[in-house]
């Protein structure tokens, strides 16, 4: 067997060199020839690996950019809406400010307001006695039922509609000047201010007992007033 093989090994050894002569192809040239090859294919393999990370290389340059110039666009953009946001936040806060300056002076004259009244405003006979003395307004007392008819208060006309005498409640119509004014939900010692004439004269009602289905107060007029109009019949 071992004789075959090397039977068989011979004669290729011999028609290789039959062949590598013909070619006129020496061992040492066909190593030569292989070695270079081998040394082509390394350097190609080196070249692209060097053209790849080279690629890889400007694409990360080049997303780089895009991300700084992405960055910084976003940042100018943030910049703006934040400045633009703070103009408009100053105006705002700006209007708040006025608006409560505002509403401040108009709950302070309010407040001296109903001091002023309250000064003003008698809730039972003894303290309407003095305001009487005091001869700054006229005075007329009421007392007024539920009706269907209108009664006469100096030169108005006085209607009560309705009582809630448990929470001192009233409904109360006012013809004035030929015009009825509606006054809904008011409370027992609350001034109802309304004008009267061509000179918009102030008349206050103020109406110190709720009972069922009758109020009892006065009304206040300005001192020796003159009306442009005829007081309204009934």
């Amino acid at each position: 067997m071992h004789t075959q093989d090397n039977a068989k090994m011979s004669q290729i050894s011999s028609d290789l060199e039959v062949v590598t002569h013909r070619m006129g192809i020496t061992g040492q040239e066909l190593q030569q020839a292989r070695d270079l090859a081998l040394q082509l294919k390394k350097e190609n393999e080196q070249s692209a690996a060097n053209a790849q990370r080279m690629r890889r290389e400007l694409a990360a340059k080049a997303d780089s950019k895009a991300v700084t110039d992405l960055r910084e666009e976003a940042t100018n953009k943030l910049s703006a809406v934040q400045q633009e946001t703070s103009l408009k936040f100053d105006g705002v806060t700006g209007d708040v400010k006025g608006v409560r300056t505002d509403l401040d002076a108009a709950r302070e004259d309010l407040a001296n307001s109903k001091k002023d009244l309250s000064t003003l405003i008698a809730r039972n006979s003894t303290e309407l006695e003095a305001l009487r003395r005091r001869g700054e307004r006229d005075y007329i007392e009421f007392d007024i039922r539920k009706s269907k008819q209108p009664e006469r208060v100096g030169d108005v006309l006085l209607q009560l509609k309705n009582t809630d005498v448990k929470r001192q409640k009233f409904e109360v119509v006012i013809n004035a000047d030929d015009s009825n004014i509606t006054k809904k939900d008011r409370t027992a010692n609350e001034p109802i201010a309304f004008l009267v004439g061509r000179d918009r004269l102030r008349y206050e009602i103020v109406v110190n007992y709720v009972d069922k289905d009758r109020i009892r107060g006065y009304m206040s007029t300005p001192k020796d007033k003159v009306l442009s109009a005829e007081a309204p019949r009934r």
